[in-house]
């Protein structure tokens, strides 16, 4: 079924962070915890879901000079909106995220599912691309936070899970430690890359894939 295949490509073959290295900003920025990273998941799958879902009725409409900005107007108001929520129900968590939280807007998945996919494609099938990238995204962020957040507090959504004793890996909570876990997880991930390609028998495809807004990602993997 189309819909169901666009919804779970964003769980695993489209990746966000970890194929497509769409949002890496507030990725590596903002997972410091698992709280944090769950937090700006959710505001992203707010986002895209609904900018694809606008952008895809819309389409037929929008003169193709100013699309881009007619996207960004778009994705603009529903981060106000985000916003406006964040500050009204999770005060705390929004001055957590501080400026990555308007950043949104501008944020390469929203924009890159917008030019690749919501401006070419139906209503439903955009909702469940936007739906399961942005899964795919409140996914990656929440387990990337936790991975620091275990490894640098030793406790996981602000409760104590390590062994007493334990003495935590303060790097972890720092900004070298956003690269060294997100360089173990790309690491992880070529491996199991690499070992299902050869379990079916065929050659191993790139990790990385790009958004599919341009042509310049295929043509390179193409060389």
């Amino acid at each position: 079924m189309t819909v169901m295949r666009e919804f779970t490509k964003g769980l695993w073959k489209e990746l966000p962070p970890f194929r497509l290295v769409l949002g890496l900003c507030p990725t590596l920025a903002v997972t410091n915890s698992a709280d944090n990273g769950l937090g700006m998941g959710l505001a992203v799958i707010f986002v895209l879901t609904l900018s694809n879902m606008l952008i895809s009725m819309v389409r037929s409409i929008i003169p193709k000079k100013v699309r881009i900005a007619c996207f960004i107007v778009i994705a603009a108001s529903l981060v106000v909106a985000v916003e406006l929520l964040m500050q009204a129900y999770a005060y705390p968590l929004y001055q957590q995220l501080g400026i990555f939280v308007p950043l949104i807007v501008v944020n390469c998945i929203i924009l890159g599912r917008a030019e690749a996919f919501a401006a070419k494609n139906g209503v439903a099938a955009s909702v469940a691309d936007g739906l399961g990238m942005g899964l795919g995204f409140t996914l990656s962020l929440t387990f990337l936070g936790s991975l620091r957040e275990i490894w640098g507090n030793g406790t996981w959504f602000g409760h104590a899970v390590m062994w007493e004793g334990f003495e935590p890996l303060r790097i972890m909570v720092q900004a070298p430690g956003a690269f060294i876990c997100l360089g173990l997880i790309l690491a992880g991930m070529n491996l199991i890359n690499v070992w299902q390609a050869r379990r079916k028998g065929r050659d191993p495809q790139p990790l990385t894939q790009g958004c599919g807004a341009c042509q310049a990602c295929h043509m390179n993997h193409e060389a």
